[in-house]
């Protein structure tokens, strides 16, 4: 007999925590097999100094995408937009399989990145909508197994199709779990929304749009593309910050504004923006570094070298699995600091791993980082989300989100600047293993650093207890 109370998969609600783990896992993937493919693309389609844009306008789609997509969720519900994020997710990787060269795989991307930005904060709303907290500690682990599975997955795959098919299978493979996630959410997820007429705040959202790119996308190419301060940064800054000025002032006068200003107003919600920030920056320079110091340090192949990574994403979801049962014993606040203080352990791991460079020694402390910011993102989103009701929870969670996509952003431009920095001082280039060890080394202890400042917005974080803040799911109906 179906358990219709529990929260498996054979619960009233299982069908739908089934079409969220699809959609969950079409980006899970998406995040780690594209790295151990970067050799294999340049050999084909050339463009050797674009490659990194390849990750670039991803984030930058994605990121500015999240705050208006989160807050299309909440006014017309989260199953279009779902909907809407899959399909483009879909074309853009149907796009990035026939792309022709560098500079068409860059823009397919970006067409990837818009559908990120529906796809993973509106899959985290629907999971808060229809569980409570409690249940949530229980379900946690059914999507932490996604992002386990797609550690291992995600490299494996991306190495098997470089070296024996091709890297456009890489695109070519998301194909039927589009199809799939698209089928299940259509047939299992029913929403019951209400008749009232809304109005879409369209200045404020392209304002916002303009603004993000503007700033996120000098953040990016700063002192890389372009120096600091030449006309373009200067430019890109200063154009950025007047639209996002523009932005505020357009949101207290709107009707229904796509980023609400009381998302800035309360102390649970901002402290946990800004943890989710800080990881962000950490998530991001470990990703980004680590298979080139392996790769060239300790010649490691593309593929052990994903799998070194994936040691970090496979303990997340090992931790996260496991941080309800802890929050729901000593709170959120509490379990987001030792979750903190893991990290930060394993980063300093990971700076003296790189001192002697060698795989194991480096996914070690990759896993250690992992563990402990699985005990941190899950549960301070899980803390944000419950403190709002439906309508809210959209634009909470796509804050989190967005933040979390900025501090990437800005964590690449920051590690960027290190690491060239070290780099050209060594007057070795970039593909001395002496160079790129220092600057490798270096850039670890600034994710050390970041780490550390986290710390600081966890200390502020409300203690409050799980009873205290949560708010009751939402009704959703499974298909039979």
């Amino acid at each position: 007999m179906a358990d219709t109370t529990g929260v498996g998969f054979r619960s009233e609600r299982g069908p739908v925590l089934i079409a969220v783990m699809l959609a969950t896992g079409l980006i899970a993937i998406d995040s780690t097999i594209l790295a151990t493919a970067v050799p294999s693309i340049v050999d084909d389609l050339g463009g050797f100094t674009q490659f990194p844009w390849l990750f670039s306008i991803y984030l930058l789609a994605q990121a500015v995408s999240v705050p208006v997509y989160s807050k299309l969720a909440d006014t017309v519900g989260r199953k279009p937009i779902m909907l809407v994020g899959i399909g483009l997710f879909l074309l853009g990787s149907i796009l990035c399989g026939v792309a022709w060269d560098m500079t068409s795989l860059i823009v397919f991307r970006a067409v990837q990145g818009l559908g990120a930005g529906a796809v993973l904060p509106v899959s985290i709303t629907i999971t808060g909508d229809i569980y409570t907290v409690r249940e949530r500690a229980k379900v946690q682990g059914y999507i932490a197994s996604v992002w386990a599975a797609s550690s291992v997955i995600g490299p494996t795959l991306g190495g098997v199709f470089a070296e024996f098919l091709s890297w456009r299978w890489i695109f070519f493979v998301n194909i039927p779990l589009c199809v799939l996630a698209a089928v299940m959410l259509w047939r299992a997820y029913h929403e019951s929304l209400g008749r009232e007429k809304h109005r879409i705040d369209l200045a404020g959202a392209t304002v916002l749009t303009l603004g993000l790119t503007l700033v996120i996308l000098a953040v990016l190419e700063g002192g890389q593309a372009w120096a600091w301060l030449s006309w373009q940064s200067i430019g890109a800054f200063g154009l950025g910050g007047l639209l996002l000025v523009a932005f505020v002032l357009i949101e207290r006068r709107a009707a229904e504004p796509v980023l609400p200003l009381w998302v800035f107003s309360r102390r649970l919600i901002v402290t946990t923006s800004l943890i989710s920030l800080g990881v962000g920056a950490v998530l991001i320079g470990l990703t980004s570094y680590v298979p080139t110091f392996l790769e060239i340090t300790a010649d490691a192949s593309p593929l052990v070298s994903g799998l070194a990574v994936a040691a970090l994403t496979l303990g997340w979801p090992i931790a996260a699995s496991n941080a309800g049962h802890l929050f729901l014993r000593i709170g959120f606040r509490a379990t987001a600091l030792i979750g903190l203080a893991i990290a930060v352990l394993g980063s300093a791991a990971l700076f003296a791993a790189s001192l002697a460079p060698n795989v194991w020694t480096t996914a070690i402390a990759c896993f250690i980082v992992g563990l402990g910011l699985g005990l941190v993102a899950s549960p301070t989103l899980i803390a944000a989300q419950s403190s709002v009701p439906w309508e809210e929870r959209g634009v909470v969670t796509g804050a989190n989100m967005f933040l979390r996509s900025v501090g990437s952003a800005v964590g690449v431009a920051i590690f960027g600047a290190v690491a060239n920095g070290v780099i050209a001082r060594s007057g070795l280039g970039a593909h001395s293993p002496v160079a790129i060890q220092a600057a490798s080394a270096t850039v670890f202890l600034a994710v050390a650093v970041a780490a550390i400042l986290t710390v600081a917005a966890a200390l502020v974080m409300p203690r409050a207890k799980v009873d205290d803040i949560e708010h009751r799911p939402v009704e959703a109906s499974a298909a039979a």
